[in-house]
């Protein structure tokens, strides 16, 4: 059903298409410029201004070129299997022979139909069929004819400031996010190596000297054993590579498992995957996951003396590629994903701890409040990318209307 008011059309009215080309990669006087010269890879973002491979002034003369406004779609390459890249020309720019640059009429904002290009998303994917090599292929004829629903210039104009409005404070989200990352990698670069020190409770540095300990001089591996019931539910921890946590996998019947062998895990036990430590499959059990179930494929350990280690720190320490390093050492294998651990070796392994519980534990807790920071970020740039999604669907399809003034 067409809105009222909006016009029924397809992408071939509202917009002339052109095709790019490559300038000779011969002419060593055309390449390694600042102009921008678009390639599939380039459309990773939305609004196109500098691209990765750069023209010199005289490639880019020599280069096919789309104007300011146009949108810029990918019609061959292996992207266009699982997506449809788009994006808006913010100036001139070259662009290569994979892409169609869609120049808008002088009824439509060029801004508009970019956004209505990435709306229609999905369905445009069902044109693209496999070339050879199994590359993907979208036939410019049949986006041409891909039927679209046109709202006056004033609507379209409004639309695309509201949703360029959203992209501005998603790209605000996104460097506030890159920037609390770093400074999170920075404090564990800094304080998790003793360069940098904290202040204890007199507001005084710590000064102590860390000491080297053995891991297994400062940790012990527990068992708690599961008293098996096959009526029972249980709750099955999994961690997940890069030190990127633990988390529930599945709730199963003790009849749906077939090796009976279980073990329960507390809050505040450290586990390692046997089978996945290489890849940094390490993490603490939080307080929700308190008495959920593990399989023996999992090592979970606790301090000998939480007087001389807080597992807290040890969680942050462990993070670290010097502790990735480690555990490869102590692994054996041909293929890295089928190494097997040896963890007794593990624990011969030594590291710097400070002697001070206090500073471990200080340490543990800027870096839990740092790593808060950015899981807030993340949440928030979350948010606004589903809202903006779904504020395209409706206004993109009139089924939000926007005031003009």
């Amino acid at each position: 059903m067409v809105p009222k008011g909006w016009t029924p059309s397809q992408v071939g009215d509202i917009a002339k298409f052109s095709s790019g080309g490559t300038p000779s990669k011969q002419a060593a006087e055309y390449w390694g410029g600042t102009e921008p010269w678009i390639s599939g890879k380039d459309l990773k973002t939305h609004y196109l201004e500098t691209s990765i491979d750069g023209l010199t002034k005289a490639g880019f003369q020599a280069a096919k070129k789309a104007p300011k406004g146009s949108s810029l779609v990918l019609v061959r390459g292996m992207t266009l299997l699982k997506d449809f890249p788009v994006g808006y020309a913010t100036r001139e720019v070259a662009f290569n022979q994979d892409l169609k640059a869609l120049v808008p009429a002088k009824n439509i904002d060029g801004l508009f139909l970019s956004f209505l290009l990435v709306a229609e998303k999905n369905k445009i994917l069902q044109l693209v069929s496999t070339a050879g090599h199994g590359t993907g292929r979208l036939d410019t004829h049949s986006l041409q004819e891909y039927p679209v629903n046109i709202p006056p210039l004033p609507e379209q104009k409004k639309i695309a400031q509201i949703l360029s409005t959203w992209d501005k404070a998603i790209t605000t989200t996104e460097q506030l996010l890159i920037n609390s990352q770093q400074q999170k990698k920075a404090l564990m670069q800094q304080l998790l190596t003793g360069k940098q020190r904290l202040l204890d409770q007199n507001r005084e540095r710590f000064e102590s000297k860390w000491r080297e300990v053995e891991l297994g001089s400062v940790l012990k591996e527990v068992k708690r054993p599961v008293d098996w019931d096959d009526a029972a539910d249980y709750k099955l921890l999994s961690v997940k590579r890069r030190s990127e946590g633990v988390v529930l996998r599945e709730v199963l019947k003790g009849t749906e498992i077939l090796t009976k062998k279980m073990n329960i895990a507390q809050s505040g036990d450290f586990l390692i995957s046997k089978m996945q430590i290489v890849h940094g499959a390490a993490g603490l059990v939080p307080d929700e996951f308190d008495g959920f179930h593990i399989s023996d494929s999992y090592i979970s350990l606790t301090p000998k003396d939480e007087r001389k280690l807080d597992i807290h720190f040890f969680a942050w320490f462990a993070k670290q590629k010097l502790m990735y390093h480690k555990a490869f050492l102590c692994s054996y294998g041909v293929h890295i994903e089928k190494m097997t651990f040896n963890f007794k070796l593990f624990l011969k392994e030594k590291i710097s701890v400070p002697a001070s519980i206090e500073e471990q534990q200080k340490i543990a807790a800027v870096l839990s409040t740092a790593d808060l920071e950015v899981a807030a970020l993340q949440k928030k740039l979350d948010t606004f990318k589903q809202e903006k999604k779904a504020l395209m669907q409706q206004l993109l399809t009139g089924k939000r209307r926007v005031k003009l003034n």
